[in-house]
This record gives structure tokens, C-alpha cells and sequence, in this order.
């Protein structure tokens, strides 16, 4: 007998009120996972809701599985079958990175890409672990080579992958300035570990000046934009910006000139590419992560929670730039 269970679908790419669907469908399988092999099954108690799924709504996302298909890269639940050599056994608590179909009530994940989760995290918390703190280690430490004792200027410090590079740089031991757009979101990157908050509605380039006594020796950036330039000017010499995305809309460029002035450096930043590439690379920093988790370095924010069937309701609060923390889908 063939078990069933609920799921979204994108049906269309006509944006988050109307693209997704509450849908009855067959459990997937061992093998349908999306990197094929035997994954992980895993039973769904929640699941992220991300940039990349937003923009899947509208047809904006690099990857475009023909439709409809089953969202959803980042799951949190109880391992049900796992192959052998995995590090996780049935009746595990698990974070898991399964790149699609994770907004479904049973997912398949790769057993790379899944790890135990700590007691110390509920389940939301699970589901936020991850796509975020992965993003944010590589970000800080593979790509930006964070050291300790470095100061890091954050953007959009009070979404999920904002919140998750606070966490992870405080862990390391650098100095935090968070960049927000209002009072509310400051509260929130204060709580994740900001040293410093600035508002994106004064000079803040000059204030992260004067704050870190002429700049910063790393900017974290996933909204690109006009402000882009201005974390050029925010950079301490030999300072590095991290490019993570394009929240923000428009993608900006560089006048090289103001590297090589001030030797500074920008550099690429896209965590799913290189796990793709180097599909053992997260089981690499699954250990520095699970060990800033115990530390309580690590300790996701939830901003929002929604039911599965409420999905456009949770995809609508990233589109307006209404969410801090995390937000995720309990099944």
C-alpha cells in the first residue's frame, strides 16, 4: 500500500499568494532524494522557509525543476530509515539539508547533508540550523577567513542568515556590528549578539566608521544594492566583503580602482554551489557548528511560525520584509 502524505507544491510562477498548493501526494522513498542514492527519510516537524524559496514562487531562482514540484531545502524532524555507513539512525532528532521536497510531512535527505540535532534546539530551531549557520560559517571562516579578534559589519542582521552570522562570528570571537532598518530589528541583532546596532537610516557608513575607529575588516552581505559601495568605504584596509546575495533587488559592481587603492578585497560567497560541488564539505564544518550549538553560541531565532497549510502567509512576511529571525513551517 502505498502511504500518502501533505506537501506544497508550486504549481505556477505567479508569485507566493498564488503559486503554492496544500497537495496530497505519495511519500517519497529512499531513493528520491534529489542527489539520488539511498538518503535519509526523515519524518518533517519543520521545516525553513527561505529567500530561495520565494524567489522559486516566481520562477527567479537559479534552479527550475520542472513543475510542480515540492519546496522546501531545510528540515528539522525523525530519522525513519537511514542507509548504512550514515552517521544517523532511526529514531534520530536531525537537521537536514535536502534541497528540495523539505515542505512535505516526510523528506529525503542525503546522509551528508544531515547531522544530529542537539537537545539543546527545539525543532523550529532544527530547521533553521543548516542552510543559515552553514551559510554564515563559510561565509566567515571558508571564504572571508575570519579570525578571531576581527571586527564584522553584518546587513540585514535580523533575518535568518543575519542572525545565524552574529551567532557564529561572536562564537569565533570577533566583534559584531549589525546594520538594521528599525528599532524592532535592532532588539533582535542585539539578542543574536550584536556588539553594535546602526540603522540604515542615518549615515551608517560613517558611523560603522567611527564605531570601529576606521573600519571594518569584513562586511557579510546578502542585500547587494546601492549600498554596496558604501561597505567598500565602510572596510578597514586589507578588509574584505563578503558578497552572499541580492535580497535587496539589483545587483551592484565594482570599480576596481577602489580595491586596489585601498587593498581590499570582494569575494563570492553562493554556500549551495560548493556543497554541491563538494557534497562532503558539510559533513566537514558539521562538527565546528554542533560545537558552537553546545557552546550556546548557537541559538537559532524564531521569528515567525506557521502551519503548512498558512505557507503563502509565511513566504508573504519575507516578501515585505516583515520577518526577523527565521521563519518556518511546523508540521
Amino acid at each position: 500500500m502505498i502511504r500518502r502524505m501533505r506537501a506544497i507544491h508550486i504549481t505556477d510562477l505567479t508569485g507566493p499568494e498564488d503559486a503554492v498548493r496544500l497537495v496530497d501526494v505519495p511519500e517519497p522513498g529512499p531513493r528520491d532524494g534529489v542527489l539520488g542514492g539511498e538518503g535519509v527519510v526523515i519524518d518533517v516537524k519543520a521545516a525553513g522557509v527561505s529567500f530561495p524559496e520565494l524567489l522559486q514562487t516566481r520562477g527567479m531562482y537559479q534552479m527550475k525543476p520542472p513543475l510542480p514540484f515540492i519546496p522546501g531545502s531545510e528540515v528539522a524532524g525523525v530519522v525513519r530509515s537511514a542507509p548504512d555507513g550514515a552517521t544517523v539512525r532511526p529514531g534520530d532528532r536531525v537537521a537536514a539539508f535536502c534541497l528540495l521536497g523539505g515542505w512535505a510531512e516526510t523528506a529525503v535527505a542525503s546522509p551528508e547533508w544531515t547531522f544530529p540535532l542537539s537537545d539543546a534546539l527545539d525543532d523550529a530551531q532544527g530547521a533553521a540550523l543548516v542552510l543559515n549557520y552553514h551559510t554564515a560559517y563559510f561565509c566567515l571562516v571558508t571564504r572571508g577567513r575570519l579570525q578571531a579578534g576581527e571586527t564584522v559589519l553584518v546587513h540585514g542582521a535580523a533575518g535568518g542568515v543575519g542572525t545565524a552570522t552574529l551567532q557564529v562570528a561572536k562564537g569565533l570571537g570577533a566583534r559584531t556590528v549589525a546594520l538594521v532598518s528599525s528599532e524592532e530589528k535592532a532588539r533582535v541583532a542585539r539578542d543574536a549578539g550584536a556588539d553594535d546596532v546602526v540603522l540604515t537610516s542615518g549615515p551608517w557608513k560613517d558611523e560603522v566608521r567611527e564605531l570601529t575607529d576606521g573600519g571594518v575588516d569584513m562586511v557579510i552581505d546578502p542585500v547587494g544594492g546601492d549600498r554596496f559601495t558604501d561597505s567598500l568605504r565602510s572596510l578597514a584596509p586589507a578588509g574584505r566583503v563578503v558578497v552572499v546575495g541580492f535580497a535587496g533587488g539589483d545587483i551592484p559592481t565594482v570599480k576596481v580602482n577602489r580595491l586596489l587603492l585601498a587593498n581590499t578585497e570582494v569575494i563570492g560567497a553562493a554556500w549551495g554551489e560548493w556543497v554541491l560541488r563538494d557534497t562532503s564539505y558539510a559533513r566537514r564544518i558539521g562538527d565546528p557548528i554542533a560545537e558552537l550549538v553546545e557552546r550556546g553560541a548557537i541559538r537559532p531565532p524564531i521569528g515567525a511560525r506557521f502551519p503548512l497549510e498558512r505557507v503563502s502567509d509565511a513566504l508573504l512576511a519575507l516578501d515585505r520584509r516583515e520577518a526577523v529571525g527565521k521563519v518556518v513551517l511546523e508540521l
